[in-house]
C-alpha cells in the first residue's frame, strides 16, 4: 500500500523510486466500472443521460477528494518537500489520485470483488447524504445556494495560475463577504474553482443550521 501513497515529487527527491500514478491508472478505471455497474443495477429508472451524469459527479476529481478528505488520506501520501511546503495534503488533485492508486493497490493485493466492494465503501457517505451528493454533482450552485440561504451573500473566486503552458496547475480561494472560507486546485481553472467550491460547502454545512423545510441531509458522524 505505501506505493499507492508515493507522489512522484517523494519519489523524485527519493532516487527514482516507484511512484504511484502507475496504479492510480489502473484504479480510474476499476472505480468506473464499480460506479458504473452499481448505478446501473440501482437506478433501473434512470436514463442513459441521467446515469451518465451521476458516474461522472462520483467520479471527479472533486468527488475523490471529499472522500479523500473525509477519511484524512492526506496524512499518510508521502511527499517531496516542495510540495509539503505547497500545501500538497490538500490539493484536491493530489488526494484524488492517490484514492484511485489505493482503489488499484486494493485490486492487485485482495482481487476484483475486493476492490469493487471497497470503491462502494468509499462512496457510500455522498450516496447516504444527498446534500453531500449534490454539492459533488455542482459544487459552486450548491455553495451558492447554501450562502444565500445563510446571508453571506454571493461568493467570490480569485483564482491563480502556475507552471508552464503545457502543464499548468490552478488554484482558487473562494470569499464570503469578504473573508477567505476555503481554496482548491487543479488542472484548470474551472476544475479549481469546483474544489474551492465543494470545500466551501463542506465548511458552511458543518457549521449551519439545517434548512427549516427539512429537506437537507443527515450527519456523516
Amino acid at each position: 500500500m505505501e506505493l499507492a501513497l508515493t507522489h512522484r515529487s517523494y519519489a523524485y527527491e527519493n532516487g527514482g523510486l516507484a511512484h504511484n500514478e502507475r496504479l492510480e491508472f489502473l484504479g480510474d478505471s476499476i472505480l468506473g466500472q464499480a460506479v458504473t455497474v452499481m448505478l446501473y443495477r440501482e437506478h433501473p429508472d434512470l436514463d442513459e443521460g441521467e446515469l451518465a451524469k451521476r458516474r461522472a459527479s462520483l467520479v471527479s476529481a472533486v468527488a475523490l477528494a471529499e472522500i479523500a478528505r473525509m477519511i484524512d488520506l492526506g496524512a499518510h501520501i508521502l511527499l517531496g518537500k516542495g510540495e509539503e511546503q505547497t500545501g500538497g495534503r490538500d490539493k484536491s488533485s493530489i488526494l484524488a489520485d492517490a484514492l484511485e492508486a489505493l482503489i488499484g493497490a486494493v485490486y492487485l493485493s485482495d482481487g476484483p470483488d475486493a476492490a469493487t466492494a471497497f470503491v462502494l465503501r468509499l462512496i457510500d457517505p455522498l450516496l447516504a447524504d444527498p446534500a453531500r451528493f449534490g454539492a459533488a454533482m455542482d459544487p459552486k450552485t450548491s455553495l451558492q445556494e447554501l450562502s444565500t440561504r445563510l446571508g453571506k451573500g454571493l461568493p467570490h473566486y480569485q483564482v491563480a495560475d502556475s507552471g508552464p503552458d503545457h502543464s499548468k496547475r490552478f488554484h482558487a480561494v473562494v470569499s464570503l463577504a469578504g473573508d477567505e472560507i476555503a481554496a482548491g486546485d487543479g488542472t484548470s481553472k474551472k476544475q479549481a474553482e469546483m474544489a474551492a467550491a465543494l470545500a466551501a460547502w463542506a465548511v458552511l454545512h458543518r457549521t449551519s443550521p439545517p434548512p427549516t423545510h427539512g429537506a437537507g441531509a443527515g450527519s456523516l458522524g
